[in-house]
């Protein structure tokens, strides 16, 4: 573990953090990216356990025993991956959220090199859609079995079109290259041509993946925050119909609390940390792109919910609403991330990033720059170098935290 170095503010509101905040932030950026580059951006997956090449055969194609092996290489506390045959790969989603992280340090810090490596992250993006659709779109590099549906590698997925769709956005704002506009522009058409929506009174909940009835909180809004930012810029009036339609799905089925279940299926009934965060981010999204302010009162109670329910008084983020542990990296990246996104709206949010990156470095970062990828108590930690699940994130989040302060 880490020895401990304070990132916290001396007061919740301070709009001054000291300096060390950001030397240590930069430290552990530096430390990270070094990683990354070492290792030609490449890393595990916790999904990735269908690769595993020589005992996959004995799955027989049973979704069970899919089931098994999947779970069971992302929850055993031991990377087995390299003893079971499975690669270090590049991940679409993980590159998506590098080009985001380069992006903000290149505005960070005006350093060349980090525009350097944003290019190339965009690049191999386009360079690695999923063919065969109607726009542009990513999946995984692996087989995924979930609780309700199968996906063979490369079947894309709103939730890596959308994350991966606003980083061409982000592109498109900072360098000015038109490409990566008509990229996004391209994703929402994927979206609205390949995807189906399911119908909820005057809502509509739109697919997680083509073909199939999967309905999420998360996966839905995060194609509507990809099509309402978009719109802002191109005014397609399809892109605005359908956010709006899909916000307002998701803020129906709000509770009463603030929460949102991960989806309504009765097997989808749990509230966790960073899902929650990203529908709040989607909220942001489209209310700031489209100046419809009506679904602001379901954001806040969301917001507060989260801000009160997932963080203890050290910073640590809680994975579920009633359980802390274990302590998984994209709750700690996203934690960050949101907390960012949310600071013109809540006084106290960096002050509350800067505690959550505080604890993530002293806890969940190794000597050699990377982010574990969960710690189950004190002594129990899954040290697995997980690409876009936890270098990424990380290195996104912590740029934004750095650029914000």
């Amino acid at each position: 573990m880490i020895a401990a170095r304070s990132l916290t503010l001396e007061s919740p509101a301070s709009a001054d953090p000291p300096a060390s905040a950001k030397s240590v932030l930069l430290d552990s950026i530096g430390r990270l990216s070094h990683w990354l580059e070492i290792h030609d951006y490449r890393g595990y997956d916790t999904f990735d356990g269908l690769n595993a090449r020589y005992v996959r055969p004995l799955t027989f194609n049973s979704v069970l025993l899919r089931t098994v092996l999947q779970q069971g290489m992302r929850r055993f506390p031991v990377n087995l991956r390299p003893l079971l045959g499975v690669a270090r790969e590049r991940s679409t989603k993980g590159m998506g959220f590098l080009a985001r992280g380069f992006i903000r340090l290149h505005e960070a810090t005006d350093d060349p090199a980090w525009a350097d490596h944003a290019l190339m992250a965009l690049q191999w993006l386009i360079q690695n859609q999923s063919p065969g659709y109607s726009g542009a779109c990513w999946g995984n590099h692996f087989d995924y079995q979930s609780r309700t549906f199968y996906l063979p590698a490369g079947t894309p997925t709103v939730v890596w079109t959308s994350l991966i769709g606003h980083a061409f956005l982000d592109g498109w704002e900072h360098f000015g290259r038109q490409e990566y506009l008509q990229i996004a522009q391209s994703s929402c058409e994927h979206i609205l041509r390949d995807l189906e929506t399911f119908p909820d009174g005057e809502a509509a909940c739109i697919a997680y993946v083509p073909g199939k009835n999967s309905q999420v909180h998360n996966a839905n809004t995060l194609g509507a925050s990809l099509l309402a930012r978009t719109w802002k810029i191109t005014r397609n009036a399809a892109y605005l119909e359908l956010a709006r339609k899909a916000i307002q799905y998701t803020a129906q089925h709000q509770r009463a609390d603030g929460a949102w279940f991960y989806g309504e299926k009765q097997n989808l009934h749990w509230v966790d940390n960073f899902h929650t965060a990203y529908v709040l981010d989607c909220f942001k999204h489209y209310t700031e792109s489209t100046g419809d302010t009506q679904f602001t009162s379901h954001m806040m109670l969301g917001y507060r919910y989260w801000k009160e329910t997932f963080f203890l008084a050290n910073g640590t983020p809680r994975y579920y609403d009633g359980k802390t542990l274990p302590i998984d990296i994209q709750c700690c990246s996203q934690a960050i991330d949101t907390l960012v996104f949310f600071r013109d709206y809540d006084n106290e949010a960096i002050a509350l990033a800067l505690k959550v990156a505080e604890w993530t470095i002293d806890n969940m970062q190794d000597h050699d720059g990377h982010f574990y990828y969960r710690r189950y108590s004190r002594w129990v930690v899954n040290k697995t170098p997980t690409l876009h699940w936890g270098q990424a994130t990380m290195l996104c989040a912590l740029a934004g935290l750095y650029n914000a302060i």
